[in-house]
């Protein structure tokens, strides 16, 4: 199968009668909110980490900005790509370009807008290496995820999860204007991150990836061989979270914190290869937020305290 077999799909004429608010929100949708809200809970403790304490303010609010504005670009450029299976699949149905509450070029304009003042903000008030972090980003999670390897390799969100990661390296970048290996290693840990936690997502909706032709894992392989592979890529979460906080020079918390939520994560992965269920999948996939969350905020807190 491939994305031809995907039915063209007319632009969605704007709905009658839609408010300026409907409007508005149309517009911050496109920046998938959540997902942008998952990065910045990653930038924030890494820039934590990369000042041994508290960053000032500034540099703070400045770096959270540039990233919210570079993420929600990528983000709205890849509804706008996605737009004809996003009207056909279920689960994303109700997007603004799809319901015609945001126009196609209205959607590449403010995208691309983004990106235009994300980088020009990171580089005033941050500093360049992160300004061409953010954006590499954003290039990398257009064409190489986007354009070409979400509709035709099974291997889509393993290579195309490198973008989800950069935001690491944007908030050591931001703090210390280089990068090395401890922030290598962290961009490593969400690397390893992002197939388990996506996976165990789209098994609950392979059938809508099925009816679009995208050969994510779980569409196209068996349920046994995608939770098989999440038992594997779980088991190196926990092992760049180890090597992490080697050479970063993490405290007793974090390790204890890395330790602890690690066997609870490869816990639920392998209970998954042993009873496969959708349930088990969504148990595995909210923990794997909650994962992330937990482990950034214990690494934090392990440096405001060291």
């Amino acid at each position: 199968m491939t994305t031809t077999d995907v039915p063209a799909v007319p632009v969605a004429a704007r709905p009658p009668g839609l408010s300026f608010r409907a409007r508005a929100m149309g517009f911050v949708a496109l920046t998938k909110p959540r997902i942008v809200e998952l990065l910045l809970v990653t930038t924030l403790p890494t820039m934590v980490v990369a000042a041994r304490g508290m960053p000032s303010v500034t540099l703070m609010l400045a770096t959270l900005a540039g990233g919210t504005l570079a993420a929600g670009g990528a983000n709205a450029i890849n509804m706008y790509v996605d737009r004809d299976i996003d009207a056909v699949m279920h689960r994303t149905a109700r997007r603004p370009l799809v319901t015609g509450a945001v126009q196609p070029t209205e959607a590449l304009v403010f995208a691309i807008s983004l990106e235009v003042v994300a980088f020009a903000l990171l580089w005033a008030t941050v500093n360049l290496l992160s300004a061409v972090l953010a954006v590499s980003a954003t290039l990398f999670y257009v064409f190489v995820y986007t354009l070409w390897l979400k509709r035709s390799s099974v291997q889509n969100i393993v290579i195309g999860g490198a973008a989800g990661a950069v935001p690491v390296l944007v908030g050591w970048a931001a703090v210390r204007d280089q990068v090395g290996l401890a922030p290598v290693l962290l961009f490593a840990l969400i690397f390893v991150w992002t197939p388990p936690h996506f996976w165990a997502l789209a098994i609950r909706y392979r059938d809508d990836y099925r009816s679009v032709s995208v050969p994510m894992m779980p569409a196209v392989a068996t349920f046994e061989k995608t939770a098989r592979q999440i038992v594997v890529y779980s088991v190196l979460v926990v092992a760049a979270s180890f090597g992490f906080g080697w050479a970063a020079d993490m405290g007793p918390l974090y390790w204890a914190s890395s330790a602890v939520l690690g066997v609870v994560f490869c816990a639920f992965a392998v209970d998954l290869y042993r009873v496969q269920t959708e349930g088990r999948a969504m148990r595995l996939f909210h923990w794997s937020i909650s994962y992330l969350t937990f482990l950034f905020a214990a690494m934090a807190v392990d440096q405001l305290i060291h």
